[in-house]
């Protein structure tokens, strides 16, 4: 009969809420930071589209990554 650890649970419930945590910090600078440009540079919404974008691509890189040396661990 296996028991599960609940220090290793607690671990995974840890570390997978910091890697969501850091996806919306991500995610939240990319929009405010292009929102901001295009407030001061007049160009709509053209930085915030682009830098939304890239926000959400850095952030599933950086997760996809965490996730995959965590894994192989």
């Amino acid at each position: 009969m296996n028991i599960p650890n609940p220090k290793r649970s607690l671990n995974n419930y840890a570390r997978y809420s910091s890697i969501a945590i850091q996806m919306v910090v991500i995610i939240m600078l990319g929009v405010f930071g292009g929102y901001k440009l295009d407030m001061w540079l007049n160009t709509a919404p053209i930085l915030t589209v682009v830098l939304s974008l890239l926000s959400v691509i850095i952030a599933i890189y950086l997760v996809t990554k965490d996730l995959l040396k965590k894994k192989s661990d």
